[in-house]
């Protein structure tokens, strides 16, 4: 594959149109049959804001010539690796449910009532306002949250607020959705906090809703009380919702506490994605949910609860199994399982940002302090014939057999996300390829370059 090839495999960022050609509606056979049938093309531009895309492009760049195995640390699941196996108490909770056939019958569509419970007794350990069974919907996964929300916010017009960088899922279901992206910046030099003012700039009458991921993923930092209020604060002045996602919630190993933004619902109405994939290490269970946190009903007036019903009648529901289980993985995991796994996952951040001080082109302005993922700056000044993060990560590919995400498709040109959710020794293999590819690719100075005519001169 060309790297022009490389280049064009690429997420296109939501922001950008592409033109998709039309399906071909009528094919004819060799025996004169003409087919009326064929692909529908509404997933097409979509599809190309994923990361999946992004991910097998960078597998395929990489070599059998490299007499080195694959280190995929591109993409996060952390659940493959015995050192983030999840705890017993969750394990005992799907058995328990499979071997009593209480899990075997189909559900509503909201979810079982002692699910819904459990979610609710879950988030209200920290909220000021109470959620009943009847403010939580059981969705597969918190993907399916995301796009239950959004097919229920859509209308002729409308835009949301999404932050650069982000989760690319956020992206492409609000293309598939019809929603028009409208980008605010997340901002380096303060701790990736909001850019509040550029939040402001964007929207207009059409917007509907702010999305903030919190713990943030890709970055990694934690928001404080007081920004969160700022968020709300924010948010009420444009007459828009709040669209949290907070499913990173358990997986924290820095100084800065977790806030709920629903601790602001009274300001403005504040609607949680969340779910146990991240904190439990169990995305292969496919559970998560939507609260509503909105102690004035404004998503009833606004026939927001009506939509998003209506959505949840004509979509799948979560296992039935792990909907029964819920309630014992909510409420008898033993803490000391989130304080080792996130004792692992800070270990591999100082590893990296250890062995990252040899490697003066990758820079990590800011430790993680939740999440999964490391971001890095790359200082491309330093280097040959690298022309920015996607060409960077496909040469090291090519050459390492080592895959990390570029930033471009996460919206941070120039930048790449290293995976920490690994056991350490591949990160310290990882680390030592990514040493000798920067080595090589380092502009040499005047000096070196001289070096070898002055010795053959001698």
């Amino acid at each position: 594959m060309s790297e022009e090839q490389a280049h064009a495999n690429l997420a296109v960022p939501a922001f950008r149109t592409e033109k998709v050609p039309k399906t071909q509606t009528q094919t004819q056979n060799g025996h004169g049959t003409v087919w009326r049938f064929g692909g529908a093309d509404k997933a097409a531009k979509a599809s190309t804001v994923t990361l999946r895309g992004v991910i097998y492009m960078l597998f395929d760049n990489c070599s059998k010539d490299v007499n080195k195995t694959v280190l995929p640390l591109g993409h996060g699941d952390p659940s493959v690796y015995p050192c983030f196996r999840t705890c017993i108490e969750a394990e005992d909770a799907v058995v328990d449910v499979l071997r009593s056939g209480k899990g075997n019958s189909y559900g509503p569509g909201a979810g079982i009532l002692p699910a819904r419970r459990a979610v609710a007794d879950y988030l209200n350990r920290d909220l000021p306002n109470k959620l009943t069974p009847d403010d939580i919907f059981l969705t597969a996964g918190c993907n399916q949250g995301i796009e239950l929300v959004f097919e229920s916010l859509a209308r002729p017009n409308a835009n949301i607020l999404l932050p650069r960088p982000g989760f690319p899922h956020y992206d492409a279901r609000a293309v598939y959705s019809g929603l028009e992206i409208r980008k605010f910046d997340l901002l380096p030099d303060k701790e990736w906090e909001i850019d509040l003012q550029g939040v402001e700039a964007v929207a207009d009458d059409n917007t509907v809703a702010i999305v903030v991921i919190n713990p943030n993923n890709p970055c990694g930092n934690v928001y404080s009380h007081d920004h969160l209020q700022k968020v709300a604060e924010t948010a009420r002045k444009l007459g828009i919702m709040v669209i949290t996602d907070e499913v990173y919630d358990q997986t924290i190993f820095g100084d800065n506490p977790f806030v709920p933004m629903a601790k602001f619902a009274s300001i403005v109405p504040v609607l949680t994605l969340g779910g146990i994939s991240k904190g439990w290490v169990v995305p292969g269970w496919k559970i998560g949910w939507i609260a509503l946190n909105d102690p004035e009903g404004v998503f009833e007036s606004t026939k927001v609860v009506q939509s998003i019903k209506q959505n949840l009648d004509i979509t799948p529901d979560p296992s039935t199994i792990i909907q029964a289980a819920l309630p014992q993985i909510l409420e008898k995991v033993d803490k000391n399982f989130f304080a080792k796994k996130n004792k692992i996952l800070k270990h591999n951040v100082d590893l990296v940002c250890d062995r990252l001080k040899d490697i003066p082109c990758v820079v990590c302005p800011k430790k993680p302090e939740s999440c999964t993922y490391l971001l890095t700056k790359l200082e491309l000044s330093l280097l040959d014939n690298i022309k920015d993060d996607i060409d960077f990560c496909v040469k090291l590919a090519r050459e390492e057999n080592l895959v990390f995400l570029p930033g471009e498709a996460l919206g941070l040109k120039n930048w790449m996300r290293i995976t920490i959710g690994v056991e350490a020794h591949m990160l310290e293999d990882a680390l030592e390829r990514l040493k000798g590819f920067c080595t090589r690719h380092t502009k040499k100075t005047d000096t070196e370059t001289e070096s070898p005519l002055r010795v053959e001169n001698e």
